[in-house]
């Protein structure tokens, strides 16, 4: 049966394990290198092109100025029946009438007018067309379609907003805008620019297909089938590498190269099918609700170009964080003077989110580091970093301004960011801090990758269909 093999000198001394593992590794490899080949140029593509997300300050330059003279309902009246302390409590301007925000403490969205009380209920497909209309500047806004999700409102996060209103702005960017029917709220924007690119980009590489997503267990699964197959690829690939390499001694000078390549594509499957497993069964828990105090009465008046106002509490104190286009712009008390937070009340206020765990450090970072940096939105500093010595090695960061917390992370989410976004993404502080260093690397192992794999595809497809060959495997 392997006459043929032993006359190349392939397999000398063929065994059923050793055909096993060349069969395994060619079908598939032929199928694993499709993927890669995909997965890296996807990746690069990715890289420069992020998937269409609302930030918040595109959000907050869409809202109209606080207008607070007829917000006379108070936020304890406006959370009356809502179970406990809530996650999320701001207020912002709807069209023209200023609503209470509130995510409560299950999660789901609640919108009170902040003039009579009432719920502002459903919003229609007209009232969704003034409000995309007052948000973009563009009076030509139009209603498309009413839908529960599409390929670019797949996220879970969206879950609690849902169905949506599509809206087309009419620009020259072909600029599309999601309106949530549940809230009244704009929850995503897109371009034409980002579309196309996505198709290219995110969508492909993340198998970002609405019916598979809509089952989220299903795709968790199919993803980390794949991964697992694409590493069972690699792995097999250079094991069936190395031992022909030695078996012939004029191969040394490949055996580095080819092993190089193997542990690029393992290492690009691996760490991808890390983050699906820490997605599904190691995530840690999500942040604590706010621990709320006393509920802010009549508001004062919002400082110049202030667009929301965001309600939160420190030590049991009620503080108001208000909000320009561009970000914060003061923190006050219920009467509108200033607030100073010291490094007492920071501790006291991460304490309270870890009740009975004792700190261990508490320190004011003034640079990024290692587990704080990306986004200078997301990830702003200074920022205090308080170390707790509990069972989790639980880290909080917060917001030295109010105190509240910006970020959580424990043992398994910082093993998370080396393994996926170091091993992944090469989310090195170090390298990402000193482009174009970083583009330039990721631009040589994602071309090495993708020529990788191509030749691992045109070699096993191209070997099986040689005629000698497959009359010897049919013997």
């Amino acid at each position: 049966m392997f006459s043929t093999f032993r006359r190349r000198g392939v397999f000398p001394l063929a065994t059923r394990p050793l055909q096993a593992l060349y069969w395994t590794h060619r079908w598939l490899g032929v199928l694993g290198c499709l993927l890669f080949a995909m997965w890296f140029v996807s990746g690069v593509v990715m890289t420069y092109v992020g998937f269409p997300a609302l930030t918040d300050t595109e959000r907050r330059a869409g809202l109209a100025p606080l207008v607070l003279v007829d917000a006379r309902v108070s936020a304890s009246a406006a959370m009356d029946g809502l179970p406990g302390p809530p996650r999320r409590l701001s207020l912002d301007m709807l069209l023209d009438e200023p609503v209470w925000r509130i995510v409560d403490a299950n999660g789901a969205r609640h919108t009170v007018s902040a003039r009579d009380g009432r719920q502002a209920g459903a919003t229609g497909a007209a009232r969704a067309e003034r409000i995309a209309r007052q948000f973009s500047g563009h009076p030509d806004a139009r209603w498309v379609e009413t839908l529960a999700r599409d390929v670019w409102t797949e996220p879970s996060a969206l879950d609690p907003l849902r169905p949506l209103h599509r809206i087309a702005v009419g620009d020259d960017a072909g600029t599309e805008l999601y309106v949530s029917a549940l809230t009244g709220e704009v929850v995503r924007d897109t371009t034409r620019r980002e579309r196309f690119w996505n198709w290219l980009g995110a969508v492909p590489h993340r198998l970002r297909f609405t019916p598979s997503r809509a089952d989220s267990p299903w795709w968790h699964d199919a993803v980390r089938w794949i991964a697992g197959a694409s590493i069972v690829s690699a792995v097999t690939g250079a094991a069936i590498g190395w031992w022909r390499e030695r078996r012939q001694w004029h191969g040394r000078g490949c055996i580095a190269w080819r092993g190089a390549g193997a542990l690029l594509l393992f290492a690009s499957a691996a760490s991808g099918g890390w983050s699906m497993a820490v997605h599904r069964g190691f995530a840690s828990a999500p942040t604590p609700v706010a621990q709320a105090g006393p509920m802010p009465s009549l508001l004062p008046r919002p400082p110049d170009g202030a667009r929301e106002v965001r309600v939160s509490w420190l030590s049991g104190r009620p503080l108001l964080q208000w909000l320009d286009a561009a970000g914060p712009v003061a923190v006050t008390g219920l009467d509108g003077a200033p607030v100073f937070v010291a490094q007492a009340d920071i501790l006291r206020a991460a304490v309270q989110q870890r009740p009975g765990a004792a700190v261990a450090s508490a320190s004011l970072l003034m640079q990024p580091d290692a587990h704080w940096f990306g986004n200078p939105a997301s990830h702003p500093v200074p920022v205090w970093r308080i170390v707790f010595a509990d069972a989790e090695s639980t880290w909080l960061h917060l917001d030295p301004a109010s105190g509240q917390v910006l970020g959580r992370s424990d043992r398994v989410s910082r093993l998370n960011r080396w393994l996926f976004d170091g091993a992944h993404r090469l989310a090195f502080p170090w390298l990402v801090q000193h482009r174009p260093a970083w583009d330039v690397l990721v631009l040589m192992l994602s071309t090495s990758g993708f020529i990788l794999s191509v030749r691992g595809v045109a070699a096993g497809w191209r070997r099986p269909r040689r005629p000698s060959t497959v009359l010897a495997v049919a013997r």
